[in-house]
């Protein structure tokens, strides 16, 4: 009887055994990758009791008991659907791993890549630096021949496409007509202004007066055309001074332009015309600046430099500072006028600007003559300073 139970029991540790070692195959133990552990068998149910009265009770018939399952039920299935794939070789002394369907059989530890048959797939364990473009199937369509996927060679580039590309569609004598047409309206238009930018009554020690200064000019944005005058007089007395100006006008850069062309004086003493070359132009902060040397038919050299500035205090409500100087290089008792910095005017005007085409003004304005011509006309019997109260209204057209 001894015999018998020791055989059973060790036909029942080997049947127990038996799951144990199948998970534990030979070259199933790929690095990052693990079995899932096997089921527990169902507990087993208690017997129920019995009713305590001696009627008969049928007796149902046991649950089946969950069979455990098994291990190849519960690994992953490996059908083959990865190419290439292939299985780490059986460690040195164990058995080898039967062929399974669709997958390769191990390759012999002395092959390169044995554990990686896979292009661009390394079974180490570090999954960082995979090269998936490696693998078969990862090429995107379309994606063959673009970028530096195009193959080498020494072919020429491809044509640029032509400037006037509805040229193609549309006939070319027409699209020329509408380019000339748009290079006319954005920026080859016949522009024109006229503009007094002073035109006031003065009121001040030793007769009240007038004053202008405008401008007008036409062209384009690169060449114009310019007349500018200014002047200044007494009330009954008639005009001290006055000139004008024809120019030609370039422009030289965004902001400013270059002008030349011919002056000509206007009063009660010698009339003289002048060659001119000046400039004029927007500089830094918008200033509005302007300089020129005028050369007499007599051979005296003169200069001006003015600027002003707006300052806008509301939409409509404008202060404006001005100053203007001129210089002479020499002597020039004809027009009462020494060497040097003949004379200075600085002068504020406050605006408001019903339109911007029109818009009165009130202000102030200093006037102070220098070193010989201030000497003229105190024999002339003039101030050579003066304040005045102006009022005004700035035009533009």
């Amino acid at each position: 009887m001894s015999r018998l139970l020791a055989a059973l029991a060790a036909t029942t540790a080997l049947a127990l055994a038996a799951p144990a070692a199948a998970q534990t195959m030979p070259g199933m133990d790929m690095p990052g990758m693990k079995m899932p552990a096997p089921r527990k068998p169902a507990a087993k149910r208690p017997a129920a009791r019995k009713p305590a009265t001696n009627r008969p009770v049928a007796r149902r018939k046991p649950a089946p008991r969950a069979k455990p399952a098994s291990p190849a039920a519960s690994a992953p299935v490996m059908n083959g659907s990865m190419p290439g794939m292939a299985m780490p070789p059986a460690k040195p002394g164990g058995d080898p791993m039967p062929a399974m369907p669709g997958m390769a059989a191990p390759a012999p530890s002395g092959t390169p890549n044995a554990t990686a048959a896979m292009p661009g797939m390394d079974m180490s364990g570090d999954h960082k630096d995979h090269d998936m473009g490696a693998m078969p199937g990862m090429t995107m369509p379309g994606m063959e021949h673009t970028g530096t996927a195009l193959p080498a060679g020494d072919a020429p580039a491809p044509r640029p496409p032509m400037d006037h590309y509805a040229d193609r569609a549309f006939p070319a004598p027409e699209m020329n007509r509408a380019r000339m047409a748009m290079m006319r309206e954005q920026g080859g238009q016949t522009l024109y202004q006229v503009m007094f930018n002073l035109a006031e009554v003065q009121v001040r020690r030793g007769g009240d007066g007038y004053r202008w200064d405008g401008q007008a000019f036409v062209g384009g944005d690169i060449n114009r055309f310019w007349v500018k005058s200014e002047g200044e007089g007494v009330f009954r007395e008639g005009i001290d001074s006055a000139e004008i100006q024809g120019l030609y006008s370039r422009a030289i850069g965004p902001y400013f332009n270059l002008q030349g062309g011919v002056r000509q004086d206007f009063g009660p003493g010698p009339n003289r015309t002048y060659a001119t070359l000046g400039f004029e132009g927007l500089a830094p902060y918008m200033f509005e600046v302007g300089g020129a040397a005028f050369l007499s038919n007599r051979g005296e050299l003169f200069g001006r430099l003015e600027g002003y500035y707006d300052q806008r205090i509301t939409q409509r409500l404008v202060l404006q500072p001005r100053i203007e100087f001129n210089l002479s290089a020499q002597d020039v008792p004809q027009i009462r006028l020494g060497s040097g910095l003949t004379d200075a005017e600085v002068g504020i005007r406050l605006r408001y600007e019903i339109t911007r085409r029109f818009a009165p003004y009130i202000g102030v304005s200093y006037e102070a003559k220098t070193g010989r011509t201030a000497d003229y006309a105190r024999a002339d019997g003039k101030y050579p300073t003066t304040t005045s109260f102006v009022a005004g209204v700035r035009l533009q057209f």
